[in-house]
């Protein structure tokens, strides 16, 4: 797993089949050595998906948000790391029951997998695509105070013994404040400096993430949708250099 100043960039595959992923995967080359695999490309493709990309020599994050009762999640989560995902969420919403049972079964997957790789895993707090009136009218509720809802959330991730949380940048400060390094950062919602925000309402560029205690940069259309994706590869690079100078 290539790493920079402890900032780990991952690339979306949010891409309809294999053969478009490969395509792009061929294009960043040695640019890009972490991706993610999210609902539509593992529903398309299946748990193959991942054994390809390990087969490229890439590390991936599986991203399926597992949320149901602790047994299935156990369930699944095995079975995803004994493909060798190297990093799977379930929502955080789920409890500090559910989360145990996702960070057992990794265990137990990764075990049988006889790779010698470990699947962490990750609560999801509240989705970059809300702000506070948006999961406020979810939860039925006035609008709901983001930073305090996914500290909370955070909370059940360590009871859990979860190995990070997903969260915009905007509240890593804050999950750092009350957590220390406890947690692993995952932060999507990444553009580059003028990018366009797309569908996302809590955007950051890849410096302010880093400097904001980021561990891991979710890249989407900032790269896939760039027309040099190698050239947005090595401008989040240098973004994150900058920021630990």
């Amino acid at each position: 797993m290539a790493q920079l100043n402890a900032v780990v960039p991952i690339v979306a595959l949010d891409l309809p089949d294999r053969a478009a992923a490969a395509a792009l995967v061929a294009r960043l080359g040695a640019s890009c050595d972490f991706y993610k695999v999210g609902l539509e490309l593992f529903s398309a493709e299946g748990p193959g998906m991942v054994a390809w990309l390990r087969d490229q020599g890439k590390s991936v994050f599986v991203d399926l948000k597992l949320h149901d009762i602790p047994n299935t999640v156990r369930g699944a989560a095995r079975a995803v790391a004994r493909h060798g995902a190297s990093l799977l969420t379930v929502h955080a919403s789920g409890g500090p029951d559910m989360v145990r049972a996702a960070v057992e079964g990794a265990t137990e997957g990764a075990a049988q997998s006889g790779a010698g790789r470990d699947c962490a895993i990750l609560g999801v707090t509240i989705l970059t695509s809300l702000d506070g009136a948006a999961v406020g009218r979810a939860w039925g509720r006035d609008a709901v105070d983001v930073e305090s809802e996914v500290v909370r959330l955070a909370g059940a991730v360590v009871e859990g013994n979860g190995a990070g949380i997903v969260c915009s940048g905007h509240e890593a400060a804050a999950v750092r404040g009350r957590f220390g390094d406890r947690l692993g950062l995952l932060v999507p919602g990444i553009r580059l400096p003028g990018g366009d925000v797309h569908d996302q309402r809590r955007v950051m560029t890849p410096g302010e993430a880093a400097a904001a205690g980021a561990r891991w940069l979710i890249l989407g259309r900032a790269v896939t949708g760039a027309a040099d994706p190698v050239a947005a590869m090595a401008a989040v690079r240098a973004a994150v250099l900058a920021s630990a100078t």
